[in-house]
């Protein structure tokens, strides 16, 4: 069997020694070309795995995360909370094979006018949450933290002043399943649209609690106006999922939303900036295969 293993940022050829015991692999280091590897082993949190989801997708090998990031989200929605977890997942594969999964991924596409230059090539994927609005801003302060602090609540850190300097903004959102027509769901102020592959993002806040990977669907979370104060003191509800029962809350499910803001705003996935808004985001089913534990 022949293996290869990405290294994300922070993370160095020692990190692999553990995965290596085990005889009859042929092991090589970063992104192989096609028909170079049967598997691969991407050590880093969810923005590593969402810079190379692309190729990912292409290769169409199975992949076992090992979570080594400031942000392990994915990594955990998978059962994969450490990295004995991984390993013992990765002795499971080798002995059989069996724990394979196929796993659902969400792609965000901007929406073009007739005559502007479009600003990204193509869909990006996303694996946990795509965002716009408040996310978007916390996430920008997250990435300004040191790694160390980003992974040890960064994440919370940034939200707190976050949520006494933005604003409230008009937000139009838009649903279509299989082959109908776009239909408004809201439109009205709002501070967050979030759309969900995975239950968890942000260092583990259940903003999609009944979110699965193998569904087809995505998880759509819209957070209306609330105000500064009473916004912080509900915010430890999204840890439990308890958000889902504030009144200003709509929760949903779909195959495909279109996001329209009166003026346009950034756009993150995974915690990683990716366009401004409008943009469409859908789901597609079973894109990516992904080796969980036994």
């Amino acid at each position: 069997m022949r293996a290869a293993a990405i290294l994300g940022l922070g993370c160095s050829p020692k990190d692999l020694e553990p995965f290596q015991s085990g005889p009859g692999v042929d092991w090589c280091i970063g992104m192989p070309s096609p028909g170079e590897a049967d598997v691969i082993l991407l050590f880093g949190g969810d923005g590593t795995i969402h810079r190379h989801l692309g190729q990912l997708v292409r290769l169409g090998l199975p992949v076992l995360v090992v979570p080594a990031g400031s942000g392990n989200d994915f990594a955990s929605s998978l059962g994969l909370r450490r990295v004995r977890h991984s390993l013992d997942a990765w002795r499971s594969f080798c002995f059989s094979s069996a724990n394979v999964r196929d796993i659902d991924l969400g792609t965000i596409s901007p929406v073009i006018a007739a005559g502007d230059a479009p600003t990204m090539q193509g869909p990006r994927h996303f694996c946990c949450v795509a965002g716009v609005g408040i996310d978007g801003e916390v996430a920008r302060r997250a990435n300004q933290l040191p790694r160390w602090l980003r992974g040890n609540g960064g994440y919370v850190l940034s939200l707190t002043p976050a949520i006494f300097t933005f604003d409230p903004f008009l937000m139009k959102i838009s649903t279509a399943d299989d082959k109908s027509a776009w239909r408004v769901r809201s439109h009205q102020p709002a501070l967050l649209a979030a759309f969900a592959n995975t239950p968890l993002y942000g260092g583990g806040m259940k903003v999609a609690p009944k979110a699965k990977m193998d569904d087809g669907l995505l998880d759509v979370c819209l957070v209306g106006a609330v105000k500064p104060l009473r916004l912080l003191r509900l915010f430890p509800t999204v840890y439990s999922g308890g958000h889902l029962n504030i009144r200003e809350v709509d929760y949903f499910q779909s195959t495909q939303v279109r996001v329209e803001t009166e003026d346009p705003m950034d756009v993150y996935a995974d915690g990683e900036y990716v366009c401004r808004t409008p943009i469409e985001v859908s789901v597609q089913k079973a894109t990516l295969k992904v080796i969980v534990p036994a």
